[in-house]
């Protein structure tokens, strides 16, 4: 076992009674090689609540670059589709936003109405579609979100693996999602996520303000949260020039709330990812 496996096996810490009921996919990778650095049961398939939106964003940046889609095209929003959660599209007053403002959302927010508005103009097939076609096998956003899932309907917003997801995360950061222009427009909308609450949080990067360089790291990821899961998919480059992607995820059933102890082993395993790139405090 390597050192920074060692590291990471110790910061989440999986064996805590504290974490007993908690099903755990994680996986940290070389951003700049792909080389898997460490995992945890990598190939368990969770819910993963918002993290499927990345796919979305994915499919928006493949059809823009495409031509076939407008970020100044207008989208409306429909009734049906406004619910509360995360996001802030459905306080505002506003119907009707253009294509690029309601990516921002998704990345900045996780824009629940934005999700909704733009799955409908998309069309979940495609989406998924084009999912596969990254070699993709498990991880998908499934459906748009909803305010109660009847038995009708998929199980979850999305699903994923971490070993998947983590290899997503570092195509993107070094520009091999589709192309160098999909990947970077992504990641453009998704570093402004203002939810830095799990594996990220150990940076010590201001929420609501990282798009920029800041302590010499360039750090995007988005989050996935409902009652019993939390999810961290990012990537995060420091002073050593070294990028590090990361997939960290936690399921948990409805009876119990281990949030506090999840989030601080998520917590543990930024701060190893942080040491790596050369960003120790």
């Amino acid at each position: 076992m390597t050192d920074i496996a060692r590291r990471l096996d110790l910061a989440l810490g999986a064996d805590d009674p504290a974490l007993a009921e908690v099903s755990w996919s994680a996986s940290v990778v070389d951003a700049g090689s792909g080389a898997v650095l460490w995992s945890h049961t990598p190939d368990v398939v969770l819910r993963t609540a918002s993290i499927g939106k990345i796919f979305l964003l994915v499919e928006v940046a493949r059809l823009i670059e495409a031509g076939e889609l407008d970020l100044s095209e207008r989208v409306t929003r429909l009734p049906e589709e406004i619910l509360a959660d995360s996001g802030i599209w459905h306080v505002l007053a506003e119907d009707t936003l253009r294509i690029g403002d309601a990516c921002a959302l998704i990345g900045m927010v996780s824009d629940n109405v934005a999700t909704n508005v733009l799955v409908r103009r998309l069309g979940i097939d495609r989406i998924r579609e084009t999912t596969r076609a990254l070699g993709v096998a498990e991880s998908a956003l499934l459906d748009r979100v909803r305010e109660e899932r009847l038995p009708e309907h998929p199980v979850a917003l999305s699903v994923g693996r971490a070993d998947e997801l983590a290899d997503v995360a570092a195509r993107l950061h070094r520009g091999a999602i589709v192309s160098p222009g999909v990947s970077s427009r992504v990641t453009d909308w998704l570093k402004l996520n203002t939810d830095l609450s799990m594996t990220a949080q150990a940076f010590g990067l201001d929420p609501l303000a990282h798009a920029d360089v800041d302590r010499g790291i360039r750090l995007w990821n988005k989050t996935g949260t409902v009652s019993t899961v939390r999810v961290d998919v990012g990537a995060a480059e420091g002073p050593s020039g070294r990028a590090i992607a990361w997939a960290v995820g936690a399921n948990w059933a409805s009876d119990g709330d281990p949030r506090d102890a999840v989030l601080a082993r998520m917590g543990a395993v930024g701060r190893v990812v942080r040491a790596e790139v050369g960003a120790e405090s």
